[in-house]
Order: structure tokens, then C-alpha cells, then sequence
């Protein structure tokens, strides 16, 4: 099936998330801090943990930055408690966004996200406001020119829900959060290298931007991703190239 053409999108955003490797590296060992809070300290039983810890090994984040997190998270070593918290609200062109945040102060957190809204024209909606409108799952998104067949066969035989074709050429599938670890092993032992692989909220009706509101959305997006509390950003916007 045809989907929204993505990749330059996707391009877009890890060329920004390139520039700020710092703040991905404090964000990645608070959820490897997190996660082994949440599900315990051993990432072979503990799915969100081994996601987080995999993801900080591609980031060259040092075995024991990684062990230390992990001692933190289970207590045997101490550090901040973060409790998660998740913002809504509305972006340029009526684009929906939610802001995952991880925190040891809530009026510090909801007081730096709710100055990005406003500074930047958005509207900050209450819980639930627009969580409905995206789907969690996981996601795997393939380059252009990726074999869209060999994906299908290793993707749906490893219990993903859908493969998609997107207009740029760029192929994505979509699994369920539980299965996402297993598909990911399954493509990669297949040999096949997705550009993105995520668990994610994925926007069930995206909204196209006009350029002059694009990029006021990527300022809003911008100063929301830049606050010292912010995990990740979801928006059902798509931005002009």
C-alpha cells in the first residue's frame, strides 16, 4: 500500500539529532535508568531495557556509563528518581504533539515545556488531548532502493503488522510494541539495515505543512526537544523540503 512520502523527513530529523549527540547520550541513560527501574536490571528479560542499552552502544556510550545507569535504575547504586511524564498540544496547521518527558521535577518540566508552546505558537492541550490520534508500535524505516520483497518475507514471518511502501520509495514496517525486539533480530539477521528502528508514537493521520508553517513548527519542535527534561517529540507533522 501507498503511504506519505517520509525519508527526507526522517533525513531531516537525524541530521538534527546528529548535532545534538550530547543531549542524546544524557537522555539515553536516563531510560536505560528508567527502564531497569521499571522491568529490573537484566536486559535478556527486560525488553525496554535492552532496547535502551543497544541503542546507547550504537551511541559509543561506555560499558560502565551503561552498568552504572543500570545499578542506579535497580538500586544498587544511588541516584535521581525520574518519573515519567508525557505532554500534549497542538503545533502549526493543527499538527498534533506529544512531548515524553523523563523528570525529578515536575513544576520545573511543565514550566520549561509549556514556554515552548507558547513562545513558539503552539497550544498545550490537557492529558489525552491528542495521544489518541498516534498509535504506539514499533517502526522500522528502510532507505529508498531497499528490497521492499526480501523486508516482507523477514518482517511479517517475524510477526510484524504491516510492511508499507512509501511514494519516495522508502519502505516501513510496523509491529507491535511486544514484537518489536523479535522483528528487529529477524531483519537484521536477514542482513537487511534499517535507517530507523524505534518504538514510537506513530501519528495516525499526518498533516502536510505549508513551508512558512513548517518552519515555524520546526522552531516549536526545536525548543521543545532542547528542554533539559524532554525524552522525544512526536508530531503528526509533516514538514515541506
Amino acid at each position: 500500500m501507498a503511504g506519505h512520502s517520509k525519508w527526507a523527513n526522517i533525513q531531516h530529523r537525524k541530521g538534527r539529532q546528529d548535532a545534538k549527540k550530547g543531549k542524546i547520550s544524557t537522555r539515553l541513560i536516563k531510560e536505560i535508568s528508567v527502564a531497569a527501574k521499571m522491568g529490573g536490571g537484566d536486559p535478556a528479560s527486560n525488553p525496554r531495557l535492552r532496547l535502551a542499552v543497544e541503542k546507547a552502544r550504537d551511541n559509543n556510550i561506555s560499558k560502565d556509563t551503561i552498568e552504572n545507569a543500570i545499578k542506579r535504575g535497580s538500586g544498587a547504586l544511588e541516584g535521581a528518581n525520574y518519573d515519567e511524564i508525557r505532554y500534549e498540544g497542538y503545533g502549526h496547521g493543527g499538527a498534533a504533539i506529544i512531548v515524553d518527558t523523563m523528570t525529578d521535577n515536575r513544576t520545573r518540566t511543565v514550566a520549561d515545556v509549556r514556554h515552548a508552546f507558547s513562545k513558539y505558537g503552539g497550544n498545550m492541550g490537557t492529558e489525552g488531548s491528542v495521544a489518541f490520534m498516534f498509535k504506539h508500535c514499533g517502526q522500522f524505516i528502510f532507505a529508498p532502493g531497499a528490497n521492499e520483497d526480501r523486508i516482507m518475507e523477514a518482517a511479517l514471518d517475524a510477526g510484524a503488522e504491516d510492511v508499507v511502501s512509501n511514494d519516495d520509495g522508502s519502505v516501513e514496517v510496523i509491529s507491535a510494541v511486544a514484537d518489536f525486539a523479535a522483528v528487529k533480530a529477524a531483519l537484521e539477521k536477514a542482513g537487511l539495515k534499517a535507517e530507523v528502528a524505534e518504538v514510537v508514537m506513530k501519528p495516525l493521520n499526518p498533516v502536510e505543512l505549508s513551508a512558512d508553517d513548517s518552519v515555524k513548527m520546526q522552531k516549536l519542535l526545536d525548543a521543545l526537544e532542547d528542554c533539559d527534561d524532554v525524552q522525544e517529540v512526536f508530531t503528526s507533522a509533516i514538514l515541506a523540503e
